[in-house]
């Protein structure tokens, strides 16, 4: 019987050192789990936020592009979707990209549509390339 006592004894002194083992290895993961879940949410932030940048960007240089064509193909400007998009597309060339004093500047017959299909067509790519560069920069 004593024997039998002891080896029943020696099963449960095993069991209860795997189960201590478990037990150690189960109380480090919540310690090791708050580290992987703030990174998976810092991740998750970053990404949407790259997302969100290069929205807008896309946004902007829709915007620019968008306005170009309604002028090149006269437009009626009394519209108020052609008069929104217009000022949107003037709001958003930020002065550089400008069709009245942009980077480029054309005289003569059609100026005003050749200015604004090629200095907002500048900044459409600008915005393009901007916005790709900004998304990669904030993606994890």
């Amino acid at each position: 019987m004593a024997r039998l006592a002891d080896r029943l004894g020696n099963r449960r002194g095993k069991r209860g050192e795997t189960a201590t083992q478990e037990e150690t290895t189960a109380a480090e993961s919540p310690a090791r789990a708050p580290r992987r879940d703030r990174g998976a949410a810092v991740a998750a932030v970053r990404l949407r936020l790259a997302q969100v940048v290069w929205a807008v960007f896309v946004l902007c240089a829709l915007a620019l592009a968008v306005g170009a064509l309604l002028i090149a193909v006269d437009a009626n400007p009394d519209n108020g979707l052609v008069s929104f998009v217009k000022e949107t597309a003037d709001a958003v060339d930020l002065g550089v990209f400008s069709r009245e004093d942009g980077i480029m500047k054309f005289d003569g017959q059609n100026a005003g549509t050749k200015n604004a299909l090629v200095n907002w067509g500048l900044g459409a790519v600008a915005y393009l390339v901007v916005g790709r560069v900004l998304e990669r920069v904030i993606r994890p």
